[in-house]
This record gives C-alpha cells, structure tokens and sequence, in this order.
C-alpha cells in the first residue's frame, strides 16, 4: 500500500514562490508516474505536473515555464516548486501516484491549499 503526504501549501502574494512536497512511502513499481493535479472551487480536477520514471516530464500549458516538477533519488519525495504565482493558481493540490508493470494502481493524497492574492 502506497501512502502519500502532501506539504508546503499556504498564503503567497502573487509572484510569490512555494515549494510542495509529497512523501511518498509503501512500494513503487518500476514503472510509475508521479504527479501534481489541482482542483479550484467549482472546477474539475486538472493535471499540473507529471513526472514519468523519474525523468520525464510535462506540464499544463498554463504553468509551463513557471511550475517544476522533480522527485528524489530514492523516489520518496515529490516535489512542484512553483515560481510567479498568479491568483488563477489558488487550488487545493493533490500528489498522485500511478505505480505497476501489467495492473496499474493509483494513489491520491489528502491535498494541500495554496492561496495566491492579488
């Protein structure tokens, strides 16, 4: 069973910087992806950010040169550092975890809130 806790969410003026981080214990496949989605008030929960057997990587058109995703050696963290924060970014963020070889097994997070203000 994977486990993930997500952690540096908080208030940031816009422009701001905030760096999440999601711990990721229980067993990973050597096949997996990793990623960072976000949901706003009233909206449908989007991919920010994913990182594919720990090299490569993508992003959503609206954080691309702003948002970097990364994870450990040992792939026991996720990280998203987040640059230029904008108040369209304010979301609750979620760290995802898709692990397997022939069945695939997804795992969320709890989330964390990031407000940006204007």
């Amino acid at each position: 069973q994977v486990q993930l806790v997500e952690s540096g969410g908080g208030l940031v003026q816009a422009g701001g910087s905030l760096r999440l981080s999601c711990a990721v214990s229980g067993s990973i496949f050597s096949g997996y992806v990793m990623g960072w989605y976000r949901q706003a008030p009233g909206k449908q929960r989007e991919l920010v950010a994913a990182i594919t057997n720990g090299d490569n990587t993508n992003y959503s058109d609206s954080v691309k040169g702003r948002f970097t995703i990364s994870t450990d050696n040992a792939k026991n963290t996720v990280y998203l550092q987040m640059n230029s924060l904008k108040p369209e970014d304010t979301a609750v963020y979620y760290c995802n975890v898709a692990t397997g070889l022939v069945s695939w097994y997804v795992y969320w997070g709890q989330g964390t809130q990031v407000t940006v203000s204007s």
